[in-house]
């Protein structure tokens, strides 16, 4: 399944350089996106921490020891401790899902936690 909403946009952000926005009012608990991934194996889940590609990575699989490189707008959804959107995993079907938490105004930037909601550290410094 591919599945993008169709009142998104890329925009630049002020201090974070692109994120994805609304184009028009969204309801909560509304799927934004289906996106499939590029499943990375052990080894070159170890290498991507090389490349310009560590920022935009999934860590993925039951095991946790893949990665995956996100199509579509997903890898562009910046991260927020107070994220308005939330993101689910299909490892059997190689997906990720991005749904509204919460009702979103047109303008308003779409924000995923990266750490699924818990608390782990960061591997960047979090802009306001």
């Amino acid at each position: 399944m591919n599945h993008l909403h169709p009142f998104l946009t890329i925009k630049e952000t002020k201090d974070k350089g692109r994120g994805v926005f609304a184009l028009n009012d969204i309801e909560a608990d509304t799927l934004l996106e289906v996106s499939p991934v590029i499943v990375l194996n052990e080894k070159d889940t170890a290498l991507i921490h090389q490349t310009v590609l560590h920022d935009y990575y999934f860590i993925w699989g039951d095991d946790q020891v893949q990665s995956a490189v996100a199509l579509g707008y997903i890898s562009i959804y910046n991260h927020s401790p107070e994220a308005n959107c939330y993101h689910t995993c299909n490892f059997k079907e190689n997906t990720i899902s991005i749904y509204t938490k919460e009702a979103i105004s047109a303008n308003d930037e779409l924000r995923i936690n990266y750490n699924m909601g818990g608390e782990q550290k960061l591997w960047f410094p979090i802009k306001a």
